[in-house]
C-alpha cells in the first residue's frame, strides 16, 4: 500500500532552509509566529535564527553538538530551532514538566554541549548537569544584543541534509526515554509530505496548544513555513481561555488529541455561538471518538476533522482525508504521499488484505534509529533483504481494506498512549521501583472502564505512592489508581498476570 508520489522539484532540504523559502515568498509583514508577548515576521524570524546561529558559534558549539533545552514553547524556542540548524548542532527539546528522574537519563544519553533552561531552573538541573547550564534571562537577551547588531556566524556551515537536526525524546519498551535521531532529509520531507494532505494556507492561523518538546507541536513550525502560515503558541495558556483564544487568534487550523478535543466542545456548549475561522481541526496521538467528531462539527460549522496516526520515529503515517470520515469512520486513513505501509505476519510476510499484522514502514521519513541505542535500534530499524528498503517496525498491529485504507488495532507490547502522550508500563514500574518502601510494581494500562492503574509490593499508603510518582513522572504519565499488596499476582512463566491484577481494580474509582 503506497502513497501517491510526490511531485519533484527543487525544494530545501534543509530544516533552515524551508524558512528561508518561506521567508523570501512570504510578503514582508506576513508573520511568522507569534506568542503571548508579541509576534514576528517571516524575516524577524529568520533574522532571529541568524543571531541564534552567532551566539551559539560564540558559546563554541560545534555541527553536531546537542543543545539541550527545557524551556516554554515561544518564540525565543522557534528562533533556536531554526539557529541550531543553521549551526549544524543538535537540538534537544525538552517537556518542561519532564522530572529529574528522566532529566538525568536523557542528559547521560544526549551528552549535551550545552544546557538552556528557564531562570527558575538553573540551580536545580546544574546539580544534574555536567555541562554549562543556562538561564533564558542569560541566553535570549544576548541573543537579541546580537540581532540588534545585525550579527551572522562568522564561519558558514555547510549542513548536510543527512545530518542529524533534531533528538526527540520519546518513551519506549525500556524505562528510560529514547531520542529518536531525526535528520534534516527526513524531518523536511515528512512536512511536506504531511502539507501535502493537509494543505496549510498562507491565510491559515495554526492554534498549537502543544509544546514544542513533542514532535506534534515541533513539526508546527515546518508545517506552517511551509504554508507560509501564522504559527500561534498557546501551550502555556489556561484550559479555561482556550476557547476564547481560538476565536480572538483568528485560529484557522487547529490541532487536537481527543482530550483536548472534549475540553473544547465542553468549553463551546458553555459558550456556543461565537465567532469562529476554523475549518480544520487535525487528530492524533488517540483514536478520535465520533461523539467528540460530530460536537466539533457541530461547534464549529464547516470546520473539517482529519485524523492522523504515525510515531515519532517516522512522523506520520497516515492521513484519513476528510471525505472518508463518514465513509470510513474507523480508518486512520491513507499512507502519507512517496511512502508505503505493509501489515507483515511474525515471519515477516505479508498477509492478505483486512487480515491483521504488524505495521511495518517504508519511506524517506524513517529515521536512522535511537540515538546511542544500537540494540533498540536494530529492533525496530530493519533492512527488507530483498529490496534493500529501510523499515520501521512499528510494533503497532493492523490491518488494510481493499482500497488500501489502513486501521490501527492496537500493540503487542506495553506501550500505549494517555492524554495525547505515549508511555509505557515498564516506564512507571521503573519510577514507582525507585520509590523507598516499593519492593516490587505492576502497571495496568487504561481501558474504557478503568484509569491507569498500578499495583505495589511495600508498606507505604496509596496516595503517598502516587504522590510519589508525581515527583518522577510528567502528569499524563502519574496513575489515577493504586493498590498495595503483599504479593504481585504472577503467571507460570513468572510474568504479571494482567487478568488478576485487573480483578484487584475492578470497580475502582479512585
Amino acid at each position: 500500500m503506497s502513497g501517491d508520489a510526490i511531485p519533484q522539484a527543487e525544494p530545501a532540504v534543509l530544516v533552515h532552509g524551508v524558512l528561508d523559502e518561506a521567508t523570501a515568498d512570504a510578503a514582508p509583514d506576513a508573520v511568522a509566529v507569534s506568542d503571548r508577548d508579541g509576534r514576528w515576521t517571516y524575516r524577524e524570524l529568520a533574522e532571529h535564527s541568524h543571531a541564534v546561529d552567532a551566539w551559539l558559534e560564540a558559546r563554541g558549539v560545534r555541527p553536531g553538538d546537542r543543545v539541550l533545552v527545557q524551556l516554554p514553547s515561544n518564540r525565543a524556542l522557534v528562533a533556536l530551532f531554526y539557529g541550531t540548524a543553521r549551526r549544524g548542532a543538535v537540538l534537544v527539546p525538552l517537556n518542561p514538566g519532564m522530572k529529574d528522574y528522566h532529566l538525568r537519563s536523557v542528559l547521560g544519553n544526549a551528552e549535551p554541549r550545552l544546557v538552556i533552561v528557564a531562570d527558575t531552573a538553573v540551580e536545580r538541573i546544574a546539580e544534574l548537569s555536567p555541562v554549562e547550564v543556562l538561564g533564558s534571562g542569560e541566553f535570549w537577551p544576548e541573543v537579541t544584543a546580537l540581532h540588534a547588531a545585525g550579527a551572522r556566524a562568522a564561519e558558514a556551515r555547510r549542513v548536510d541534509a543527512d545530518d542529524v537536526a533534531v533528538l526527540v525524546y520519546t518513551s519506549g519498551s525500556t524505562a528510560a526515554p529514547k531520542g529518536v535521531i531525526c535528520p534534516h532529509r527526513q524531518m523536511v520531507f515528512a512536512s511536506r509530505a504531511i502539507n501535502q494532505e493537509l494543505g496549510y494556507r498562507p491565510d491559515d492561523v495554526v492554534f498549537c496548544r502543544f509544546p514544542i518538546s513533542w514532535d506534534y507541536g515541533l513539526y508546527k513550525i515546518l508545517l506552517a513555513a511551509l504554508g507560509r502560515s501564522e504559527l500561534v503558541l498557546a501551550d502555556t495558556d489556561s484550559d479555561l481561555v482556550l476557547l476564547r483564544r481560538i476565536r480572538e487568534s483568528g485560529a484557522t487550523v487547529v490541532p487536537i488529541v481527543p482530550s483536548l478535543a472534549a475540553m473544547i466542545c465542553s468549553l463551546a456548549d458553555r459558550d456556543p455561538g461565537g465567532e469562529s475561522r476554523v475549518r480544520m481541526f487535525t487528530n492524533t496521538g488517540a483514536a478520535l471518538p465520533k461523539t467528540t467528531v460530530d460536537a466539533l462539527r457541530t461547534a464549529f460549522p464547516g470546520a473539517e476533522v482529519i485524523r492522523q496516526f504515525g510515531q515519532t520515529e517516522c512522523k506520520r503515517i497516515s492521513v484519513l482525508p476528510p471525505a472518508f470520515e463518514d465513509m470510513k469512520p474507523t480508518s486512520v486513513g491513507r499512507p502519507l504521499p512517496g511512502t508505503r505501509v505493509l501489515i507483515l505476519d511474525e515471519d515477516g510476510v505479508e498477509v492478505p488484505t483486512g487480515v491483521a499484522g504488524e505495521i511495518v514502514v517504508e519511506g524517506p521519513h524513517v529515521m536512522p534509529g535511537y540515538w546511542r541505542a544500537p540494540e533498540l535500534t536494530a529492533k525496530a530499524f530493519r533492512t527488507d533483504p530483498a529490496s534493500g528498503q529501510r523499515r520501521l517496525h512499528t510494533g503497532d498491529f493492523g490491518s488494510v481494506d481493499e482500497d488500501g485504507f489502513l486501521y490501527y488495532e492496537g500493540r503487542r507490547d506495553d506501550m500505549f498512549k494517555r492524554k495525547g502522550v505515549r508511555m509505557s508500563t515498564i516506564e512507571i514500574e521503573a519510577a514507582a521501583m525507585d520509590i523507598p518502601g516499593v519492593q516490587a510494581a505492576a502497571t495496568l494500562p487504561p481501558t474504557e472502564d478503568r484509569d491507569l492503574a498500578v499495583c505495589v509490593v511495600g508498606d507505604l499508603a496509596p496516595h503517598t505512592v502516587l504522590r510519589e510518582l508525581s515527583l518522577r513522572l510528567e502528569p499524563a504519565k502519574v496513575p489515577g489508581l493504586c493498590r498495595v499488596v503483599d504479593e504481585l499476582p504472577l503467571t507460570l512463566h513468572g510474568k504479571h498476570d494482567r487478568q488478576k491484577l485487573a480483578q484487584l481494580f475492578e470497580g475502582a474509582t479512585s
